[in-house]
C-alpha cells in the first residue's frame, strides 16, 4: 500500500509529498494525521527546511467529503480540528516550509499553500476556495487565505468561488514566485536554500516570533518584538554574527540544534 505522504530527506532538506493522485490528494482524516506526524518529526530533527509537494494532476482538492457525508457535528468538528492542528503544526516547527505547487490547489488544499511559510508555483497552477458554490462555505481555508492576500481579495475568492491563475496569485502576494513547470523543482530549492542560509537557530526564533506578533496590534507587536530581539541578541549565534560583522569575516554557526529551541 502506497504511503499517503512520502517523506524523503536529501542533505538538510526534507520533502513531504502528498501521494494520493487517484483521490486528487484530498486531505482525508488519515492524510491529515499522517502529515501532522511527519511535520512533528521534522520539527524535532536537525533538518533546516521542508518542501511540501504533491504527486499527480492536482496539488490538493481539499477535504474529503466522504469524511463528512451523513456525519454528525462531532464527526465534522473532528475533521476541521484535525486539519487546523496540522496547519498550526506547519507554522510551529522551526524549519522553513516551502510549498511547491504544480497544479490546482483548492479549498483546504489552497489553505495548505497559504499556511506554508513560502510558496513557489508553476505557471500551470491555480488556486480556489469554492466551497460556497457547493453549499459549504470555506470558513477555515479563509482564515489562512485572508492572512495572505487581504480581506477584499480573500472574500472575492470565497464568495465567487472562482479560481485564480498563477500570475494572479503572484500579483496578489499569495505565492513568492511563478516559474515554468520545467523549472519548478529548481526554483523551489533555490528559494529554500536562500531562506535557510545563515543561523538556523536565529531563523527558528524568527519564524515563531513572526507568527505570534502578526496576530497582534502594532503597539503590542512592538512590545513583544523588542523583548524577543533583546533576548535573541545575546544568544551565541547572534553574538557570532555581530563579531563576524565587526571583524569583517564570515560567521561560523554551529549545526542546528534538534527540536524547537
Amino acid at each position: 500500500m502506497a504511503e499517503l505522504a512520502e517523506v524523503m530527506r536529501t542533505g538538510d532538506v526534507v520533502t513531504l509529498t502528498l501521494n494520493q493522485p487517484e483521490k486528487r490528494n484530498a486531505l482525508s482524516l488519515p492524510v491529515l494525521k499522517e502529515l501532522t506526524k511527519a511535520f512533528v518529526a521534522v520539527g524535532k530533527s536537525d533538518a533546516t527546511g521542508v518542501i511540501l509537494a504533491a504527486n499527480g494532476p492536482v496539488f490538493s482538492a481539499g477535504h474529503n467529503f466522504g469524511d463528512m457525508f451523513g456525519a454528525d457535528y462531532s464527526a465534522t468538528y473532528e475533521v476541521f480540528e484535525t486539519c487546523t492542528k496540522m496547519m498550526q503544526t506547519i507554522q510551529s516547527i522551526p524549519q522553513v516550509v516551502v510549498a511547491r505547487v504544480h497544479a490546482l490547489a483548492t479549498a483546504a488544499g489552497c489553505q495548505l499553500v497559504a499556511t506554508c511559510d513560502l510558496a513557489v508555483a508553476a505557471d500551470t497552477s491555480s488556486f480556489a476556495i469554492p466551497g460556497g458554490k457547493g453549499g459549504l462555505f470555506c470558513h477555515t481555508p479563509l482564515v489562512a487565505v485572508s492572512r495572505n492576500i487581504g480581506r477584499k481579495r480573500a472574500l472575492e475568492m470565497a464568495l465567487t468561488g472562482d479560481a485564480i491563475d498563477a500570475a494572479t496569485a503572484l500579483q496578489w502576494g499569495f505565492v513568492n514566485a511563478v516559474v515554468p513547470a520545467s523549472e519548478l523543482d529548481a526554483a523551489t530549492l533555490d528559494l529554500l536554500q536562500r531562506a535557510t542560509r545563515g543561523s538556523a537557530h536565529s531563523k527558528g526564533l524568527g519564524k515563531a516570533a513572526f507568527y505570534k506578533q502578526v496576530q497582534m496590534g502594532e503597539s503590542d507587536a512592538y512590545t513583544y518584538a523588542v523583548g524577543m530581539m533583546a533576548a535573541a541578541a545575546v544568544t551565541p549565534d547572534a553574538q557570532e554574527g555581530i563579531a563576524a560583522f565587526l571583524g569583517k569575516r564570515h560567521p561560523e554557526f554551529p549545526a542546528q540544534v534538534k527540536g524547537n529551541s
